[in-house]
C-alpha cells in the first residue's frame, strides 16, 4: 500500500506529530511505500490564485476554475503544486492529520485544498463521487481535539465528531472520490498521561496497518440522484420519507 500523509502541525513535538511518526514507523516496518507533506515545515502558500500557475488563459479576469482547466491541459501548475498533486495520484490512501481548530482544518491544510485539488486534475467532467478521480483509493482524517469525548456526541455542546467532520469527509475527499474511512479521534491528548498517550497511538499504528479493512462510511451512488432529486430507492437507504 502506497499511503500519502498530510501533516498540518506546527509543532514537532505535538501529538499530532507523533501520530504522524507513529504512522510512518508502522507502514514502512510493515514493507509499505509512505510519503509526508508536513505543510509548515515545507512553509506551504495557503493562498489560492494567479500564484497557482505557470500559464494564463484569461489575463483579465481570474476564473480559477478555467485557469486550472487551462493549466492542467498546458502542464501549467506551479513544481510545489504538481508535485502535490502528483502524491495524490501515487497513493493507494490519503491521511488528513490535523488538531480540530474551530471544529475544521487549520487553514493552511484548507488552503493546500483549494490548490491542490485541482479542476482537471482532481475532478470535473462529471467525474465527482462515486465516479471520481480517485475512486479505489482511500483516505482519512486523524485528528486530536481538545475537549473530550463527551462535547462530541449527540448530546454534546459541539454535536457528533461526524457531523463536524462531514464537511470534510462529504465535502472534499468523497467529492474526488475517495472512499472515506471512520476517522481515528485522539479526544484531549494534552490531560492524558504517558500511558494513555502510548495507548493511542498503538491503537492508530494499527488503524494505519488496517487501512485496507478499515470502516467506512457509505460511498456515495451519484445515480441516485438523477435530476438533482432522490430516487425512492435512494430516500429509504437514507432514512427520509417519501415525497409526496
Amino acid at each position: 500500500m502506497r499511503t500519502f500523509i498530510v501533516h498540518a502541525h506546527h509543532e514537532p513535538t505535538s501529538f499530532n506529530a507523533a501520530m504522524t511518526g507513529t504512522a510512518v514507523h508502522a507502514l514502512r516496518a510493515a514493507g509499505h511505500a509512505v510519503r509526508v507533506s508536513d505543510l509548515y515545515a515545507m512553509n506551504f502558500d495557503p493562498v489560492s490564485d494567479r500564484r497557482n500557475f505557470l500559464t494564463v488563459r484569461d489575463p483579465l479576469r481570474l476564473k480559477q476554475q478555467d485557469e486550472e482547466s487551462y493549466a492542467d491541459a498546458h502542464d501549467g501548475f506551479v513544481p510545489e503544486l504538481a508535485a502535490e498533486m502528483d502524491k495524490l495520484a501515487w497513493c493507494d490512501a490519503l491521511i488528513f492529520q490535523f488538531p480540530l481548530w474551530w471544529l475544521g482544518m487549520p487553514a493552511i491544510l484548507k488552503g493546500w485544498v483549494d490548490r491542490v485539488f485541482a479542476v482537471g486534475r482532481t475532478y470535473g467532467g462529471g467525474r465527482y463521487y462515486d465516479k471520481g478521480v480517485f475512486a479505489g483509493k482511500r483516505a482519512m482524517c486523524a485528528v486530536t481535539v481538545g475537549g473530550g469525548s463527551a462535547a462530541y456526541s449527540d448530546a454534546g455542546l459541539y454535536g457528533p465528531m461526524q457531523a463536524v467532520l462531514h464537511p470534510i469527509h462529504h465535502g472534499i475527499l468523497a467529492f474526488v472520490g475517495f472512499t472515506v474511512v471512520e476517522p481515528y479521534v485522539v479526544h484531549a491528548p494534552a490531560r492524558m498521561d504517558a500511558l494513555q498517550r502510548a495507548a493511542c497511538l498503538d491503537g492508530y499504528a494499527q488503524r494505519v496497518l488496517g487501512l485496507a479493512n478499515a470502516p467506512v462510511q457509505p460511498v456515495v451512488a451519484t445515480d441516485d440522484f438523477a435530476q438533482m432529486v432522490l430516487t425512492p430507492a435512494a430516500r429509504a437507504r437514507r432514512g427520509l420519507a417519501a415525497s409526496g
